[in-house]
């Protein structure tokens, strides 16, 4: 961004700020990294914050998760098909990283598809797709089940970590720690479920709620949109990334969801369980279910010692905060989830400074 972009864009956010201190919360991992990027936290007006959420779905993916899935990959004859990021994460112990470079069958795909190809053509290989992600990602991730059953490919199996993004945002606001004024919601989750489930946040909380794009002029828009609702005392859901986010989402997309998976409990890293938070494989679909189909013992999950990833994620304590930030946890050596995945806070922090 321009020097002459950048003082336009704080004058614009004065104007729109009103005169008290302001806490605004992002919950997307794209977000998180455009705003330390472009500089964005240099461009707010005086007594304005901008707090990262839990936005990254691989750094609210608990410990007991990655847990489970290492002792799966230790079985025989299985394969664990995963996104890149998720293998760095440690668990209790040991990590899908030290996993596969001991031997273990771990393997990196780009979607649910590429592990359900995988399946198709190792017949003998139990494969099992580590589903982690928010309403982005599960519908491919349900479309996969969908053709595994109509294919009869009894081989594919899904450990389901998906979440949904509205009860976290309940539980947020439910937290006494933690005052957010508004919320910048994540545009490619919005593009999947629309504009209705963040209502209760504006007419039960009294919190503004605006969708954003990814790009940073995008984002600004979405914050001097939410700056104006604080300022005029109004609490509405606004869209500010129409060109992407229609005010029923995807319907098809919900359907497929409906179809294949359903709300259950869920838990967040830093959070802890929330009500209807996760989504699970539907019953009749249970032989793609890899946590019914791979039973084994997962061992006591503990936390890396030292490690506050889960205050990050809820926005409590900025990265630089955090003791081992940059000393004992950078990217080369991790030791939370927040510094592992190329959508965490810590990450972001550590690459571009709060500055951009």
């Amino acid at each position: 961004m321009s020097a002459a972009l950048a003082q336009g864009w704080r004058e614009r956010l004065s104007r729109a700020a009103p005169c008290r201190q302001i806490s605004l919360m992002e919950v997307c991992g794209t977000h998180t990294m455009v705003a330390r990027r472009a500089g964005i936290h240099s461009l707010l007006p005086p007594g304005v914050r901008l707090l990262s959420g839990p936005g990254c779905p691989v750094c609210v993916t608990p410990v007991d998760y990655v847990d489970h899935a290492i002792a799966i990959c230790r079985e025989p004859a299985v394969a664990i098909a995963s996104y890149g990021d998720l293998l760095r994460v440690p668990g209790s112990s040991s990590s899908l990283e030290r996993e596969r470079a001991s031997g273990r069958d771990v393997r990196v795909v780009y979607s649910a598809l590429d592990a359900l190809a995988m399946a198709a053509s190792e017949p003998r290989t139990l494969v099992v797709f580590l589903g982690v992600g928010f309403e982005t990602t599960a519908p491919t991730a349900a479309a996969a089940i969908v053709e595994a059953a109509a294919r009869g490919l009894d081989n594919f199996a899904v450990l389901g970590a998906h979440r949904l993004v509205p009860p976290a945002l309940e539980a947020l606001l439910a937290d006494p720690a933690l005052r957010v004024d508004a919320f910048l919601a994540p545009g490619h989750v919005s593009a999947i479920i629309g504009l209705e489930p963040y209502r209760f946040v504006a007419e039960r909380h009294r919190r503004p709620v605006v969708v954003a794009g990814f790009e940073p002029e995008e984002m600004l828009l979405g914050i001097e949109a939410l700056l104006r609702q604080v300022g005029d005392g109004r609490a509405e859901v606004e869209n500010a990334y129409g060109a992407v986010v229609r005010p029923a989402g995807n319907p098809r997309a919900r359907a497929l969801l409906d179809r294949v998976l359903e709300p259950c409990g869920s838990r967040w890293r830093g959070i802890g369980e929330i009500p209807a938070s996760g989504l699970a494989i539907r019953d009749e679909l249970a032989r793609h279910d890899a946590a019914k189909r791979v039973v084994v013992e997962v061992e006591e999950p503990s936390e890396p010692a030292g490690c506050r990833c889960g205050e990050v994620l809820k926005g409590v304590i900025s990265p630089e905060e955090c003791g081992l930030f940059a000393e004992r946890c950078a990217p080369e050596t991790p030791v939370g989830a927040c510094m592992v995945s190329s959508e965490g806070s810590c990450a972001a922090a550590y690459r571009y400074g709060r500055g951009g």
